[in-house]
């Protein structure tokens, strides 16, 4: 499937999934952009993340104190060549694991450590 579509895909999952959210939930969540990228960069790679990666939060949490100088936005990052080879191309499990990995990095940016997100069927 070409890059466009999958992205579409994914945009719309995205943009379901927050709309399921609990009113106080779904305006954080709208704040924090969402970005979607083919594969992980080299310098994420560099770090020590596995090329499989298939979604990343990044920048401050939710309610934390400012830390950095400058701060970075919260934002998500969905790896959509990833998440389709996950999904081994199959349309519906693309939007699931879709929903389900930008749940996992929402997460994240709610100030949620791996117990809790595993608390919630999001792992």
């Amino acid at each position: 499937m070409d890059h466009a579509r999958l992205m579409q895909l994914a945009a719309d999952t995205v943009t379901a999934a927050q709309r399921q959210l609990p009113r106080e939930i779904r305006s954080l969540a709208r704040e924090v952009a969402v970005h979607f990228e083919r594969v992980p960069d080299a310098q994420l790679l560099a770090d020590g993340f596995e090329p499989d990666i298939l979604g990343l939060f990044t920048g401050r949490p939710y309610g934390t104190e400012f830390s950095d100088e400058p701060p970075l936005p919260p934002q998500i990052l969905l790896y959509l060549d990833n998440l389709w080879d996950f999904a081994e191309c199959d349309e519906a499990v693309f939007r699931e694991e879709v929903r389900l990995t930008y749940l996992h990095e929402l997460g994240h940016f709610l100030g949620w450590d791996e117990e809790d997100l595993a608390a919630r069927g999001l792992e």
